[in-house]
């Protein structure tokens, strides 16, 4: 059990990453749909600035874990891919959708009528996408995924419609939400744009403020539609919990004191923390309360060709990515410089 549950740490951990990573750029998206008033173009520009040079980039944690869950552990992989069809597909999409608008948008003149399309195009994917995560993850998290004798009885439209589906899906988005702001702050304030930082300030204290009351909702309604995550959390993730809610009050007195580096670093901790609190609640199932870890695992032989074959991939991987993060996102004043000249233009596909 000790590879399997290696594994199990390895496809939890790009989720996490996934979450944090993605959700920052999804939550691009939202924002993007909120730009108005004179700094409308400049907000946009920012947005596509900080997108532009590594937004695609963050799929190949969603492709790992899709191919690893898969390979490791195919029977929740196919009940999970039966049940939760619809609110699957419309995510994936909601993903297609976003990065073609995404494209096509940095390639038309501003002010057109075909801009305006492509951002709307852009902005509802940017929706789209986090909101059905977040519905499925709850279906999941909740036990609304049913099974007997290895079939799925649960229907098409049936567990990730529920209230409690529902309210996390919208807390996916305003979680989305304040990854984004806290991310765009800072690459405002990396482009000395005082205007602009006080403005995603004001988006990602207004954004926390529904993310909280959200999980209040939510927490309200899991004794009734999701008892068994909610024991599951005082049983085995209380700690965790509390030290998620802590961090949370640290993310929001950084905001307000200014130190946006830090609250940037906090709000991402709270996300992972939020998925790590999830996997140790609902432990030891993967699709409660079906289908456990034990049950769903592949052979061993397989287990281990997948976790030496993610080991080189990782060897090539990590380093690729954090070469990429430090081209487009260190600083280097040529390339800032560059940016800064060019406010009115989206990255093109060339420089993506």
């Amino acid at each position: 059990m000790t590879l399997t549950y290696t594994i199990l740490i390895i496809l939890w951990l790009s989720l996490i990453v996934y979450a944090v990573l993605g959700g920052a750029d999804f939550g691009g998206g939202i924002w993007d749909f909120f730009a108005f008033g004179q700094e409308a173009q400049r907000q946009r520009r920012l947005i596509g600035q900080a997108l532009g040079p590594v937004w695609e980039a963050n799929h190949v944690w969603l492709i790992f874990l899709i191919v690893g869950l898969f390979t490791a552990f195919p029977l929740a992989f196919s009940v999970l891919s039966i049940a939760l069809f619809v609110p699957f597909t419309l995510a994936v999409i909601g993903i297609v959708m976003r990065g073609a608008a995404f494209m096509f948008r940095g390639q038309v003149d501003d002010a057109t009528t075909s801009r305006r399309i492509w951002g709307r195009v852009f902005s509802t994917a940017s929706t789209i996408t986090p909101f059905f995560f977040g519905a499925a993850a709850a279906a999941v998290a909740s036990g609304q995924v049913h099974v007997e004798a290895g079939r799925v009885q649960t229907d098409l439209l049936a567990g990730w419609t529920t209230p409690f589906a529902l309210t996390i899906g919208a807390l996916a988005l305003s979680l989305c939400a304040v990854l984004a702001a806290v991310n765009l702050i800072v690459e405002a304030q990396n482009s000395n744009e005082p205007e602009l930082v006080e403005a995603f300030r004001r988006r990602a204290m207004i954004a926390g403020a529904i993310t909280l009351g959200l999980d209040a909702i939510a927490f309200i309604l899991s004794p009734f539609q999701a008892p068994l995550l909610l024991n599951g959390a005082f049983d085995h993730a209380l700690p965790l919990i509390i030290a998620t809610a802590l961090i949370g009050v640290g993310a929001a007195t950084s905001l307000l004191l200014r130190r946006y580096r830090l609250a940037r670093v906090l709000a991402f901790t709270v996300t992972a923390f939020i998925f790590a609190s999830w996997g140790l609640s609902q432990f030891p199932y993967l699709v409660p309360v079906s289908v456990t870890i034990s049950n769903a695992a592949s052979p061993p032989s397989t287990q281990l060709a997948l976790l030496i074959g993610t080991l080189v991939g990782m060897a090539l991987l990590l380093p690729s990515l954090w070469l990429l993060f430090h081209v487009f996102k260190g600083k280097h004043p040529a390339l800032n410089g560059q940016e800064k000249a060019e406010e009115t233009k989206e990255p093109t596909s060339t420089q993506r």
